[in-house]
């Protein structure tokens, strides 16, 4: 088991990843450990990393949730630094991210750019509106205080990593990784990082628009999935809204004249009314699920406790 890991999930980042692998090797303990896992590059990437002292595997599987679905279990180590290779995550931070880890016992610590240089040196507007929505909504919709969900940079205890469920495949990773945090109560942590742009002849292999939906479709998933009753709670609430829209003309008319001319209508106000039941009872049903679910998750992080703790007084 490492002590410290590096993980470096890389895409054609030959024009970066060696100033990245060089500055961590530089400013980190000469226990760390610097895996870059190459993702079917097709330039330097992996050359240039091996060259550097970085421990270069690969994951044919295309999309960065694939690669560090690979990453977490291929690894052990006591703490995990995560980023990216595009040299957009100074070094510096990264022995505050991992003492948050090793010493505070942190189960994730975020890196931190939206409180510090994101949105003057990040160049494309659109990215800034995307990662500030997305900030927003999970923090309205999960009651949290996440600065900043879409940083690269993190660092992870064991627990985290060995009870995380990678779902994902592409670049909506990050966001359910913070969601896991939220839901599973886990102790997270924010540090401050200076972000800089990419360096010329580093391209971004995030799509503004394509990526960003996939990414609220992931915030709604997991809302609907790890928060059922408020989901399906405001289903109901709506289509309570929409019957009673309705309904109340033609129980207007009955009022006045006794009759009900428009049959239809309080038929399709009566459907709408049985789907809102349906949808409420639903909500309340997965969410008594989902509380078993979570004491469960805790009896295994328990079991996990135990295995690290085994682990750590076999390495001594």
């Amino acid at each position: 088991m490492d002590k410290i890991a590096v993980l470096i999930p890389c895409y054609n980042e030959a024009a970066t990843i060696g100033k990245v692998v060089a500055d961590y090797r530089r400013i980190l303990p000469p226990e760390a450990v610097i895996y870059v896992y190459d993702n079917n590059s097709t330039d330097d990437t992996a050359r240039i990393a091996k060259e550097q002292g970085a421990v270069v595997r690969h994951e044919y599987k295309q999309g960065k949730g694939n690669v560090i679905r690979r990453m977490f279990r291929e690894i052990d180590a006591e703490c995990y630094l995560m980023l990216d290779g595009d040299d957009t995550y100074p070094a510096e931070a990264a022995p505050a991210m991992i003492s948050a880890v090793l010493d505070k016992k942190m189960d994730m610590v975020i890196g931190d750019r939206l409180s510090s240089t994101y949105f003057t040196e990040n160049k494309r507007p659109f990215h800034n509106f995307g990662n500030t929505l997305v900030r927003n909504s999970i923090n309205l919709l999960f009651k949290s205080d996440i600065r900043d969900i879409m940083t690269g940079c993190r660092a992870f205890s064991y627990l985290f990593v060995k009870s995380f469920p990678v779902l994902s495949r592409g670049f909506e990773i990050e966001t359910e990784m913070t969601i896991h945090a939220i839901d599973k109560n886990m102790a997270v942590d924010h540090v401050i990082i200076e972000y800089r742009d990419r360096p010329a002849g580093s391209v971004s292999k995030l799509n503004t628009f394509s990526d960003g939906f996939k990414v609220l479709r992931t915030v709604s998933r997991l809302f609907r999935d790890y928060r059922p009753f408020p989901f399906f709670g405001s289903i109901a609430a709506v289509l309570t809204v929409l019957a009673m829209i309705l309904f109340a003309p033609v129980l207007a008319t009955y009022a006045k004249t006794g009759l009900v001319p428009r049959f239809p209508t309080l038929i399709v106000s009566g459907f709408i009314v049985i789907a809102a039941i349906q949808s409420f009872f639903s909500g309340l049903l997965l969410q008594t699920i989902r509380q078993k679910e979570k004491r469960d998750f805790e009896y295994r992080l328990l079991d996990l406790d135990k295995d690290f703790r085994d682990r750590l007084e076999e390495k001594r």
